[in-house]
């Protein structure tokens, strides 16, 4: 049933292979749960009731609210594939909310920060290419999945740009700086993959491709070294990434595309807190907010 149900997503839905490891660890709890807690491993037998412990045993396990929900949006996703294909005739999260929780505010690193490590890499003799993960997440803005990601082909050194494959395989392009791309021909110079990673443009000192868990080891480590604050992932530097163009002028719009959202509230995130920045453009911009000379 589940491996159905995630062939389902992945062919006719186009889901990330990240994704569909992320449904099918969901579902696989929901399994374990209803196993020892109910004797079945019929995930068609489940209520509203079951749902409803199941939610409770995870608040108990110390899992955050929004990963429950997370994990709530997974079960949603199979139960509709099961009402859709006649396994079920009502599905048991019909009526069961998503949990209400206050976002924690994620704090950009400043661009002064972000000066100094550019100093701390510019001065740094050792890996090179954990000094280009770090540049390529801050100039582009993508994932860290994305990074992982990358292809040999998907650099295009003519156009000095980046087709990047994001969530539901949606296809972008991102611009790379002239400084940026020196350091990535510098990079493909010395790369040596091994042969299951050579289609891979960022690929390990060992020769094997990029793994997420070692980009957010990277980026922790280097921001570890420019800031106390509490939050140092590659995350953070897709934050400040945004902030920062933004901050500098950027038009939201094209901000969005960079970013590979599929809404502008998800990049207007990006804006909240920086009243100050839109008291500046407020005030060169509209014709009443200051006083013109005589």
């Amino acid at each position: 049933m589940i491996n159905k149900f995630l062939d389902y997503i992945s062919v006719e839905k186009r889901y990330s292979q990240n994704t569909l490891v992320s449904y099918k660890k969901d579902l696989e709890d929901l399994l374990l749960f209803i196993s020892e807690t109910e004797g079945t491993e019929d995930l068609k037998k489940v209520d509203k009731k079951i749902i409803r412990n199941f939610i409770v045993s995870l608040s108990e396990k110390k899992i955050q609210k929004r990963s429950i929900n997370r994990k709530l949006s997974s079960l949603r996703s199979f139960y509709l594939y099961l009402l859709k294909i006649g396994e079920i005739q009502v599905s048991p999260l019909e009526t069961i909310p998503s949990l209400k929780f206050y976002a924690e505010k994620q704090i950009p690193i400043s661009e002064e920060e972000m000066e100094n490590l550019g100093e701390i890499l510019e001065s740094d003799s050792g890996n090179s290419l954990e000094k280009l993960i770090i540049e390529t997440l801050y100039q582009t803005g993508m994932r860290k999945s994305e990074l992982c990601n990358i292809l040999l082909d998907q650099v295009d050194f003519s156009k000095s740009e980046i087709s990047i494959k994001g969530k539901g395989n949606k296809q972008r392009v991102v611009p790379i700086s002239e400084n940026l791309l020196k350091q990535m021909r510098e990079y493909i110079a010395i790369r040596k993959p091994n042969e299951d990673s050579g289609i891979y443009f960022f690929v390990r000192e060992n020769g094997k491709k990029l793994s997420e868990k070692f980009v957010y080891s990277v980026v922790n480590r280097y921001l570890s070294l420019i800031t106390l604050k509490k939050k140092k992932s590659p995350h953070i530097l897709r934050h400040s990434f945004a902030t920062h163009v933004l901050n500098n002028g950027a038009e939201i719009s094209k901000v969005k595309k960079i970013l590979g959202h599929s809404s502008l509230a998800s990049t207007q995130v990006y804006t909240n807190g920086n009243i100050e920045q839109l008291k500046r453009v407020f005030n060169q911009a509209h014709p009443r907010a200051y006083k013109k000379e005589d």
